[in-house]
This record gives structure tokens, C-alpha cells and sequence, in this order.
């Protein structure tokens, strides 16, 4: 059999396959890249380069999943996220751009804090806190998931990014185990509403658990922010992404569950909340 070559196989990308749509051409080359070990530059200027049979037939595998619906992180294995590389898994949600706005306001915290003390709680693949870790270099970062094998991800993108020892990782329902007091506590709960989860495509690959908040999406939010006192040191933050729309409810559950507190949403770039941001109050 006649091998295939690089130009070639993005050919086969651009084909409609049965009841499954073409892929895109950037994906394709993606996967290409991977699977010969080659830079996406490399493979564009020698589309003569030839696949081996074990090369082609994983191309044409890992392709059909792509047509299928799977997100390219999967089928890689990894998502950037601030500048960083990090291994994901059916475990763990994909890192998002939208999140690396939480992580500028976490920043900020950090610079005016001499040894900061910082909670991550569902941590998933462990972007937030290695990401902090590397760029804010706090005293300890100590990061939470329910999902231990989500907490196997978060451990080896630890590893790979050089903060292993930095990050103390826990098995853990929200903050219930959890001892100690904290200047800064981020948060990436699930807050799609239930019944919205049938009609989003991310829930049809990205694991339930980190995504479902319940019949209006609130549900783990709100327990996490009447977990708070006790936990934030004075002048502390507590950073939480929110679904837009539910910035003046969870402002009034935090008023209500944490009197003297302070409680606002930030929204992100596109005009829509993202945010919730609650601080602590000195005294």
C-alpha cells in the first residue's frame, strides 16, 4: 500500500465521512504535528512528508473523534492555558480562556501580600493553582477537587511545571475538611443550571460533575459561600467564575450569608459576568 503523505492526509480532514462533518484544517494539522513529532510550521512546509502505517492509522483514529464531537484537548491529551501547557483528561474540565481573567485578579491579590496563603477548591486539572504558583509564588497553595482522579491530573501538571512541592493537594467536598485560614481562595464550581446542561456540547464530553450547579446553578456556589467564614483572613478575597446572569443573586446570598463582607462581579471583556468577588472586610 502506498504511503500517505502530509498533504494528503489534511485532504482526508476536508472530506465529509458518512453522518460525520469535515474537520477543521488547523485541528488536522494539530494532530498531525503530534503524531510526527513535528512543529505545525515543519509539516506545512513539506507536505511530501510521508506518515508510516502506524502513523496513518492513528491519524485516521484520532480524526474520527474529532468528527464525532470530541474536543481537540481530549484527543491530544493537553490544553494551554496562560502561556502554560497542561495535561487534561475525560476528568477534568478544559481549561478556558474566560478562567485566565479570575487568575489576573488573583494576581493582584498576591502582589500585596508578603507570604500569601491561597485555596484553589475544585481544582479539576490544577491550572489555576500551578498557574498561580508559577506566576504569583505564594507561600502554599493548597488545591481541592472532589474527583481524585482529577486530582492524579492536577498532581502531574504540578510536577511537569516544577511547583509539586508548593501545591498540597486534597481530596476534598468544597471546603468542608478543610483548616486554616487563607488570604486569597479561588473557585471554579459547577454553575450550568441542569436543565440547560441537555442542550450544551460541552456537556456531552466534559464531565458532569464539574459542571452541573443544579436546578438553577447555583446550588454548589452557594454552599461554597457559606463555607467561607472562618477560612479568609481579614482583608482576604475569595475569587469565584459565575455564569452570566447570576451576579445579583449570589451578591445577595453572599450579603445575607456573610454580613460586613463585601460582595461585586467583575464581567469579563465581552460585557458579561464572570466574576465574583468577595472580600473580607478588616476590624
Amino acid at each position: 500500500m502506498e504511503a500517505v503523505n502530509v498533504e494528503q492526509a489534511l485532504s482526508l480532514a476536508r472530506k465529509p465521512n458518512g453522518d460525520h462533518p469535515s474537520s477543521s484544517t488547523l485541528e488536522a494539522q494539530v494532530l498531525l504535528a503530534r503524531i510526527l513529532n513535528r512543529p505545525r510550521a515543519v509539516i506545512l512546509a513539506h507536505p511530501e512528508m510521508e506518515l508510516s502505517p502506524d502513523q496513518e492509522q492513528r491519524y485516521r483514529h484520532e480524526l474520527a473523534d474529532i468528527r464525532a464531537g470530541v474536543p481537540l484537548p481530549y484527543v491530544t491529551g493537553w490544553q494551554e492555558f496562560y502561556g502554560r501547557r497542561f495535561e487534561v483528561s475525560r476528568d477534568t474540565l478544559i481549561p478556558r480562556p474566560e478562567t485566565e481573567g479570575l487568575i489576573e485578579q488573583a494576581l493582584m491579590k498576591l502582589r500585596r501580600v508578603e507570604t500569601p496563603r491561597v485555596a484553589d477548591v475544585g481544582t479539576g486539572s490544577g491550572c489555576i493553582a500551578v498557574t498561580l504558583a508559577c506566576e504569583g509564588k505564594p507561600a502554599m497553595i493548597l488545591a481541592s477537587d472532589c474527583s481524585y482522579a482529577a486530582l492524579r491530573v492536577a498532581s502531574r501538571n504540578a510536577r511537569m511545571h516544577g511547583v509539586l512541592e508548593q501545591v498540597t493537594l486534597l481530596q476534598a467536598d468544597l471546603l468542608t475538611p478543610i483548616h486554616g485560614r487563607f488570604d486569597l481562595i479561588c473557585a471554579n464550581l459547577p454553575y450550568i443550571p441542569r436543565e440547560r446542561l441537555t442542550d450544551l456540547a460541552v456537556a456531552r464530553h466534559e464531565p458532569t460533575l464539574a459542571l452541573d450547579g443544579g436546578r438553577e446553578g447555583l446550588e454548589t456556589t452557594v454552599r461554597f459561600i457559606r463555607q467561607l467564614p472562618g477560612l479568609l483572613v481579614e482583608n482576604g478575597t475569595a475569587l469565584l467564575e459565575i455564569d452570566h446572569g447570576q451576579g445579583q443573586a449570589l451578591q445577595s446570598i453572599a450579603a445575607e450569608a456573610l454580613p460586613g463582607w463585601g460582595a461585586g462581579v467583575k464581567c469579563d471583556p465581552a460585557g458579561l459576568e464572570r466574576l465574583l468577588i468577595i472580600e473580607r472586610s478588616g476590624g
